[in-house]
């Protein structure tokens, strides 16, 4: 039963958009889910959301409930960081994982998607957009010593913004936030100043964006000979390709973490982690691959974290050369595609069904209204004829030897067959796929037809901007269109959750329609754990939160 009293008082020193959205969620236009995942993003209290929805007649906020034992060492196997550990240039999930064990982020977007407060306390966009102050946390301490402040947080997200520091964040900031337009107002508050309204940017600094973390503004490099942060846990031990130990932090500012130490044993390979896992020498398995570790997914000693997740293999075709340019062709070649059988068979029903664009189930601004892309080759064959290749054609399909892409391009392979095309594969392994990662210096980029893997993100930005607008720096396509380029720039600066679906409507049918890139299914992040272990927390950026974790 709704309570209107507390919610008029609830309402009351709220912005017109606040308002706006808890007036959706009290007449029924806006989901609890959506509420209180939109909310964090204007930066509304988690405290707060859960009142609202309360007094709305919804249900509060979930239980967060400590638990478990004191005083484990949890071990964990993951992968082995490829390159050296350094906050700004750092790209692979082994050297991520490590690092965030140290370094904290303004905000974590979580399992659910929601933002929750970390090093900032708060966050507010102005009226547009374009400004968005963050509150910092007061008395964190840098486990070098010395409190972290404003000028830490400048420093930190100017080194990632810098085009000359070569940041593996670019991608992330390019076109949104340049050097210098991070601002320090006082010691506990800065402002960015955004090239552009971005109603989305507050992922942009969390754990979303891995290389965001705040470090001191002192660092001049050498990460690895300090891994200075705020987190709950301290560096004891870096070995590297070896592997790591870390110890509690007690001077942490939030709770102290439960297991004294935590270790981390890096594996070449997954079949080892799956042995090491199942003979006890380690408790968890931070990413598991659902093809290579099926053995695991019915193991009676073996617990299984599933995350729904927007991580995805895009299938690029030419769109300005061959016979994929021409829209026919492309959407023909969709529709061989047996979109239920890779959910049920390939990924063994560990992932949701594409519709070839960006916006996964798991988005909140996703229009669930726009019809599911099936398999019908009357229908592909029909447009091949339409578009005068009826007798098909050759074609090679380039990609990476990573995750189950190998056996996803195999059964393209066969799907296409039934419309006459013939492919080619040509599977690399990722350093030669990727190359430079440029144009005309990378295999990635330049195949006329190839499958990429794609990473979680809790918001669609990065995959709307970087592989579909005209001038996006993963353009593999080469698809140009002005009318997808100004949705998508509508959407990305839209503050309100009506608005953002309004545009994902639009270019979910545009995408359709033009089809320069095949989203087949979306799979689940899964973390496999020993028995008794519980207070696990992964995400499917490949971190994984050990503070609460303990053993039986």
């Amino acid at each position: 039963m709704k309570n209107y009293r507390i919610l008029d008082l609830l309402r009351r020193g709220r912005s017109p958009l606040e308002n706006h959205l808890i007036d959706g969620l009290v007449d029924g236009r806006v989901s609890r889910r959506d509420f209180i995942r939109h909310g964090s993003l204007l930066g509304l209290s988690l405290p707060l959301l859960g009142g609202i929805t309360t007094a709305a007649g919804l249900g509060g906020m979930p239980s967060l409930a400590r638990a478990g034992a004191p005083g484990a060492t949890i071990r964990v196997g993951s992968s082995v960081p490829a390159a050296t550990i350094d906050p700004v240039t750092i790209a692979d999930a082994g050297g991520l994982l490590v690092m965030q064990q140290v370094a904290e982020f303004l905000c974590v977007d979580g399992p659910d998607l929601v933002l929750k407060p970390a090093l900032a306390e708060s966050w507010k966009p102005n009226d547009n957009g374009t400004v968005w102050t963050f509150k910092l946390r007061k008395g964190v301490k840098f486990h070098s010593g010395g409190e972290m402040k404003a000028d830490d947080v400048v420093a930190s997200i100017d080194r990632l913004a810098d085009p000359a520091n070569s940041s593996n964040a670019l991608s992330v900031f390019t076109g949104i936030l340049q050097k210098g337009a991070s601002k320090k107002v006082d010691d506990y508050t800065v402002e960015f100043h955004l090239d552009a309204p971005n109603g989305n940017f507050p992922y942009m600094l969390s754990s979303d964006n891995y290389n965001a973390v705040i470090i001191p503004a002192t660092y001049k490099g050498d990460y690895e000979k300090s891994f200075d942060g705020t987190g709950p846990f301290k560096v004891e031990k870096y070995t590297a390709k070896v592997g790591a130990s870390f110890v509690r932090n007690e001077d942490y500012w939030g709770e102290k973490a439960l297991p004294d130490r935590t270790e981390f044993t890096f594996f070449a390979d997954m079949q080892p982690q799956i042995l090491a896992l199942q003979g006890g020498q380690i408790d968890i398995i931070n990413q598991m691959p659902v093809l290579s570790g099926v053995a695991l997914l019915n193991d009676p000693n073996v617990d299984i974290i599933s995350l729904k997740s927007s991580a995805h293999q895009q299938l690029h075709m030419h769109c300005d050369e061959g016979p994929t340019k021409d829209a026919r062709v492309r959407r023909a070649i969709a529709l061989c595609l047996d979109r239920d059988k890779l959910a049920a068979g390939l990924m063994k029903g560990r992932s949701a069904l594409g519709n070839d664009s960006p916006f996964a189930a798991v988005y909140p601004s996703t229009d669930a209204s726009v019809p599911q892309r099936k398999q019908d080759i009357a229908q592909a064959k029909q447009l091949m004829e339409a578009a005068g290749v009826g007798q098909g054609f050759k074609m090679t399909l380039t990609t990476e030897r990573y995750l189950e892409i190998p056996e996803y391009a195999q059964l393209i392979q066969n799907w296409v067959k039934e419309i006459g095309i013939q492919l080619e594969l040509n599977i690399l392994d990722q350093g030669a796929y990727y190359g430079d990662a440029v144009f005309g210096k990378s295999n990635w980029l330049d195949s006329a037809m190839g499958i990429t893997d794609y990473g979680h993100r809790g918001v669609p930005n990065v995959y709307l901007a970087a592989p579909l607008k005209s001038d996006g720096t993963w353009n593999a396509a080469h698809f140009k269109n002005k009318d997808y380029d100004a949705l998508a720039t509508s959407y990305i600066a839209a503050l309100d959750l009506e608005a953002q679906k309004a545009d994902a409507g639009k270019i979910q049918k545009l995408l359709l329609e033009e089809t320069p890139v095949i989203f087949g299914y979306f799979y689940d992040y899964l973390t496999a754990t020993a028995k008794g272990v519980t207070g696990v927390q992964p995400t499917a950026m490949s971190q994984l939160f050990l503070e609460k974790a303990s053993k039986a």
